[in-house]
């Protein structure tokens, strides 16, 4: 048996192992990076964050992956050139924080790689019959296993697809292993460029869990920001705040098929970007102020969310809901989530125990964990398998 596979089957065998789980989302902000301590698998799993860093990117690396992020056509060679290049760029970010942590390689058993998503396309969007639903994360594995030292597993999506899901939103995993309440129902709702819910009943089994991506969630506002006023977001919602909601413009935005599908249902920026809101903006006879659009995209991320609630979760059911990602810094959205939401209530992730910046990282640990330790105590449903997803690098 060669050391690399013996190392493995020794990791597997441990009652935890140290995962470092890496999330880097469409925003393009920084790498997330999670150093969690996971005891056990499937419903017996617990998981404690030991540290978390968020490493920014430089204006360098956000225009390499802009290059090629979310565009129906692309430079076939740039996108070659990417993907070992961002994991070596990841690679370089997880030895800093390993220095900064003051540990070494060898004190961490796994990588859990979520890569960087630069397309999105389940068949819902691409609209093409003879052709599965698809996605494509950049980051190599082998790359990062090599420069790092330590085995790595990336590459979540592919597994998931050829299962039978859409690749996404693999959130639902993790929310059922860390937040199943025997007493609580719990609604899990992140925020991030695309909002995503995962509705976990009271003492309910994995195929009782409904999970779905419902629409936009900062990545409008956030590129809308940025084109206009040259900064990476609305901080503080200032900009919104001194804006109005434009029901006629809420009305374009919300006129698309994607929200009468019924979930399960995956989406990303390749829908969801500045053209989708220059055509709804184009067909406003009246002029939107800047602050008017940021305003009424505040309104159609907490609309989407709104509508898909209340479309799938039974209104007589009482539900906690906790929140994470971009948009629980965000004020207004906050508050239009609590207006439209009357009968729940919300708070962050945190009064789980769980810091909300760092829950997606978290999650792609668990996942990498169940890939080497999980046992068969769950039953997956046909939107979401439970498989052992993501593929394996060795340093050596």
């Amino acid at each position: 048996m060669k050391n690399s596979v013996k190392k493995l089957y020794d990791i597997a065998r441990k009652e935890s192992r140290i995962i470092i789980g890496l999330m880097s989302g469409t925003s393009l902000d920084g790498l997330d990076i999670a150093l969690c301590r996971i005891t056990g698998n499937g419903q017996g799993t617990n998981a404690e964050l030991l540290k978390f860093i968020t490493i920014p990117y430089g204006p360098a690396f956000r225009e390499h992956v802009r290059e090629v992020f979310a565009k129906k056509e692309g430079n076939l060679e740039k996108i070659c050139l990417l993907h070992p290049w961002i994991a070596r760029e990841h690679a370089k970010m997880i030895l800093m924080a390993l220095e900064n942590w003051e540990m070494t390689p060898a004190e961490i058993d796994l990588i859990a790689s979520h890569g960087q998503t630069v397309y999105h396309a389940p068949r819902s969007f691409h609209g093409n019959p003879e052709f599965p639903d698809a996605t494509l994360q950049l980051g190599d594995g082998d790359h990062l296993a090599e420069m790092t030292g330590i085995i790595t597993i990336s590459d979540f999506r592919q597994k998931h697809i050829a299962a039978g899901g859409e690749g996404a939103p693999l959130a639902i995993y993790g929310d059922y292993l860390l937040f199943m309440d025997p007493r609580e129902s719990r609604l899990l709702l992140n925020m991030g460029g695309i909002s995503n819910l995962t509705f976990i009943p009271a003492g309910g089994s994995f195929d009782q869990v409904f999970c779905t991506d419902v629409g936009p969630g900062n990545t409008l506002m956030d590129a809308y920001v940025q084109k206009h006023f040259d900064i990476p977001y609305d901080e503080d919602a200032r900009i919104a705040l001194q804006g109005k909601l434009r029901k006629d413009l809420l009305r374009k935005l919300t006129d698309h098929p994607f929200f009468s599908l019924p979930a399960p249902k995956t989406t990303g920026p390749e829908l969801f970007n500045m053209d989708y809101l220059e055509r709804a903006l184009s067909g406003i006879k009246k002029e939107v102020s800047p602050e008017d659009v940021l305003h009424t995209l505040a309104h159609f991320t907490v609309k989407s969310i709104a509508d898909c609630i209340s479309e799938n979760i039974p209104r007589e059911i009482a539900v906690q809901g906790f929140f994470s990602g971009g948009g629980a810094s965000n004020p207004l959205v906050l508050e239009l989530l609590k207006k439209a939401c009357p009968g729940m209530t919300f708070s962050a992730t945190l009064t789980l125990g769980l810091d909300p910046d760092a829950k997606e990282a978290v999650l792609f640990a668990l996942l990498a964990n169940e890939t080497i330790s999980g046992s068969p105590d769950i039953k997956g449903t046909d939107a979401y398998p439970w498989v052992s997803m993501g593929k394996i690098s060795f340093p050596e």
